[in-house]
């Protein structure tokens, strides 16, 4: 079933398109995502939250959804737009359609949309706040709506997708205790494959709780929202540095860094696809790169970019930080080494899920932190 239907952007911006997926609207801060497959990995990973997905690869759904792609336990954007959408199941791994399974979680989607032109504003002026709605809803009613959507600076919305009791998976490794501010089961995977004894914190936790867990290595997740409004997860942070080795990923490299005493932004369109080139510049190795954020750490003089790939230095709360990772995009930070305490981040996603795994040995760099 579908009927016609618009995103609307807050700047006025329309473009048609057909609903499909649940029938019923949705307002977000609207971005896009390059990849060309992990459809279902995407909506369903908690870093969308608060969000509206724009796939730039013209056909979606082409292979239908299956349990073992799923991120999380539900989808956490809050709406899908579309060049080309399919809900065929006739593939070998398929469990059902795409829109179909849409549609059963309540999630609305669109159709038909020139996505190229949509993508190309975004990436013009930025991302911004929209909404997907019916063809019979007046404008100015839709307009209402996506206004009075929170923006997404000083959104916290890591408490919207944190588990409310701890988490455990047995292992005979490192105990790993994560601080949840929307952690990916392939993140999950990657720890557990490697026999990691993992328990994940709701994010509210202090350091004393995270401390008497007794662990060899703290995880600060991935997750949605700003981190500049995490301030009681920044500060629970500040405690544990120093006291136990931290590793962080996505947003929480952005939480390591504010703990220590540096600064984040809000990048214009944000880093969302399957590839992006990354310089690790340890080994002068190039990987590329699952991204997902879209806020960012400033450089060591405020810089929002990094003009050579020197491994330039930090001056932080604890010490020296190197530079250990550089977007090859837009030479923004990807990645730093603490050096006078066991700590170390990346920006970017290197479990993939979905995307390439060229970046999957961090795991095993961030574990011989445990040995730190």
């Amino acid at each position: 079933m579908s009927s016609e239907g618009y995103v609307l952007l807050e700047d006025g911006t329309r473009l048609e398109g057909e609903l499909c997926g649940a029938l019923n609207a949705a307002t977000g801060e609207v971005v896009f995502n390059t990849s060309m497959t992990g459809y279902q990995e995407a909506v369903t990973d908690p870093s969308y939250a608060g969000q509206i997905i724009t796939f730039t690869y013209p056909l979606v759904g082409n292979y239908g959804v299956s349990a073992a792609a799923m991120e999380s336990d539900r989808v956490h954007a809050r709406a899908v737009i579309m060049r080309d959408a399919h809900n065929g199941e006739d593939v070998a791994t398929a469990e059902g359609g795409w829109l179909d399974w849409l549609a059963d979680c309540g999630v609305p989607a669109i159709s038909g949309v020139d996505t190229r032109a949509l993508v190309r504003h975004i990436r013009d002026r930025g991302a911004m706040r929209g909404g997907v709605f019916e063809a019979e809803l007046p404008q100015e009613e839709a307009m209402r709506r996506v206004i009075a959507e929170p923006p997404m600076d000083g959104a916290d919305l890591a408490r919207t997708v944190t588990p409310k009791e701890p988490l455990r998976f047995e292992g005979s490794g490192p105990h790993v205790v994560g601080i949840d501010t929307g952690i990916k089961l392939s993140i999950v995977r990657q720890l557990r494959e490697r026999n990691c004894r993992l328990t994940l914190l709701p994010c509210s936790a202090s350091a004393d709780q995270v401390l008497g867990e007794d662990p060899d290595l703290v995880f600060l997740a991935n997750g949605p929202g700003d981190p500049a409004a995490l301030e009681h997860v920044v500060e629970t942070t500040r405690e544990l540095v120093g006291k136990t080795p931290v590793f962080g990923i996505c947003l929480g490299h952005q939480l390591l860094c504010r703990a220590v005493g540096l600064e984040t932004f809000k990048l214009p369109f944000g880093h969302r696809g399957a590839n992006h080139p990354v310089k690790d510049l340890a080994s002068g190795r190039i990987d590329i790169t699952s991204q997902n954020h879209g806020f960012a750490v400033l450089a060591p003089g405020g810089e929002r970019t990094i003009d050579g790939d020197e491994p330039v230095r930090w001056e932080t709360d604890f010490g020296a930080a190197e530079l250990s990772h550089l977007n090859l995009y837009d030479r923004t930070v990807e990645g730093l080494v603490l050096k006078d305490v066991p700590a170390a981040t990346v920006q970017y996603h290197p479990e993939a899920g979905p995307g390439p795994h060229d970046a999957r040995y961090l795991f095993d760099r961030f574990l011989e932190l445990a040995h730190a």
